[in-house]
């Protein structure tokens, strides 16, 4: 029996931002690990220096329009199991992100 889909959901925001971005995509099925252990609200957070030039129609969260910016920031890796959960984890992770375009990447995970 082909096991589901699984993808990587990695993204990008302010510390103080993490936990209810967490709180969404986890309610949304990501970072759950199919197996006996049950593990849920599974993650790997490092921190890092995120840096931008708002546009000149840009409405940023942080910064000014124009200015190059660097700024404290994590960057938060989970797994969601099927494309449904990926999808749904990305819509959550877009709604609780202060970012006006949050930095986020999706990757399918090859099983071998």
């Amino acid at each position: 029996m082909a096991l589901p889909a699984r993808y990587k959901l990695v993204f990008f925001c302010p510390p103080t931002a993490l936990p209810a971005i967490k709180t969404a995509i986890f309610s949304a099925g990501a970072g759950c690990y199919p197996g006996p252990g049950n593990y849920t609200e599974c993650c790997f957070t490092t921190p890092g220096v995120g840096q931008f030039r708002p546009g000149d129609a840009a409405n940023p969260n942080i910064g000014e329009r124009g200015k190059l910016e660097e700024v404290g920031e994590v960057k938060c890796e989970t797994l969601c199991v099927g494309r449904d959960v990926a999808v749904k984890a990305v819509e959550a992770l877009k709604g609780a992100h202060p970012y006006e375009e949050p930095a986020y990447e999706v990757y399918k995970i090859e099983d071998l």
